[in-house]
């Protein structure tokens, strides 16, 4: 399915069931398959219902505005909105470590003790001056048709996690990445395997970046519509160990990401980025549409390899079967000194160096 049918579906189901609980009197729980119900209405506290909620229980907000973060520290736990009109905005900035931190919606366990299987799901986050949707030492995660905007640095944000779900959700206007995937947020390390966490079907424009995912092995970036930020996806990898990669970014559509944006202390600018590899090895980027990405940064073109920022090429990177045009200076650009890395059966029209199309 694609990904904007994908979406749609699942807002409009959550948009049903919210209909349907509305007919119900209106209880602080009810019983339902697998676990206890939680309606939430506009002025009633998010957090309380959480932290009265059991392992199995939903969570669910009908339609208003909903002011506080919400920290959840339950495992399979769902918190469910009613699509976009669900919306969690900043409160006081003091009602939980979430809150006092920046974030919309924390979902909370540790790297030795993961939090398992919790679901977020049909509800907009907007406002937070750090990560809309901030989640660390998780399995199972699922984020799903969610509306994540005007969020200070992340969208949706993961450390330390595995065997994550971010399925069908719309990333736009935060100062960092729509969704951004990470080993350790705030410290160095390899890059540790995800077990097969999935990034599929959003909707991503107006971030800085569409896709991060920094310091990570096997998972699949894919089916994406990406336009309208400085870069469209972003693997970053170094001179850690396990090395970065093994990785899938494929049949993504990433198309005119030409907003400019300033260099920091640790990377140039960038502009008219579309898929860009830096340090890793064993990545695959297959069957994309790359078009129309144009500007004049080390990072500028369709599908770009570039050394990392200590300076450590990509290894045995596998370009193949993507359709590229437009895009300047370059279609295919590999722009550092790896080796075993290999361009094949690519429509495009511009290369550098020349004959990778």
């Amino acid at each position: 399915m694609c990904r904007v049918h994908h979406l749609a579906a699942a807002t409009a189901a959550a948009t049903a069931l919210t209909t349907a609980l509305a007919t119900l009197a209106v209880a602080p729980a009810a019983h339902a398959a697998g676990g206890t119900l939680r309606l939430v209405q506009p002025g009633d506290s998010v957090q309380q219902a959480v932290d009265a909620a059991k392992p199995g229980d939903t969570v669910q907000l009908l339609p208003g505005t909903y002011r506080g973060s919400v920290r959840i520290t339950t495992p399979g736990l769902t918190l469910r909105g009613s699509g976009p009109a669900s919306v969690i905005t900043p409160g006081t900035g003091t009602e939980n470590a979430c809150a006092t931190a920046g974030h919309g919606v924390c979902v909370v366990g540790t790297e030795a003790a993961p939090l398992s299987d919790v679901t977020v799901e049909a509800l907009a986050v907007t406002g937070f001056t750090k990560n809309g949707i901030d989640a660390s030492g998780t399995t199972g995660l699922t984020v799903l048709a969610t509306y994540v905007h005007d969020n200070g640095q992340q969208g949706i944000s993961q450390e330390m996690s595995t065997k994550a779900a971010i399925l069908g959700n719309r990333a736009t206007g935060n100062g960092q990445s729509g969704v951004f995937l990470a080993n350790y947020a705030y410290r160095e390390g390899g890059a540790p395997d995800t077990g097969g966490t999935v990034v599929e079907g959003n909707e991503l424009s107006g971030n800085r970046v569409g896709v991060t995912v920094r310091r990570l092995r096997a998972l699949t970036v894919q089916g994406n519509e990406i336009s309208g930020n400085c870069a469209g996806v972003f693997v970053v990898g170094d001179e850690g160990v396990p090395r970065a990669g093994d990785l899938e970014v494929r049949k993504n559509r990433v198309v005119a990401n030409n907003k400019f944006c300033p260099a920091n202390p640790r990377l140039g600018a960038i502009q008219g980025a579309g898929i860009v590899l830096t340090g890793t090895e064993d990545t695959r980027v297959t069957g994309n549409e790359v078009h129309d990405n144009v500007g004049s940064t080390d990072f500028s073109g369709g599908i770009v390899l570039f050394k990392s920022v200590v300076g450590i090429p990509n290894t045995r990177a596998t370009v193949t079967n993507n359709k590229l045009s437009g895009n300047s200076p370059a279609d295919l650009a590999d722009r550092d000194t790896g080796t075993a890395n290999t361009f094949t059966r690519n429509t495009c029209a511009v290369s550098e160096p020349s004959g990778r199309c």
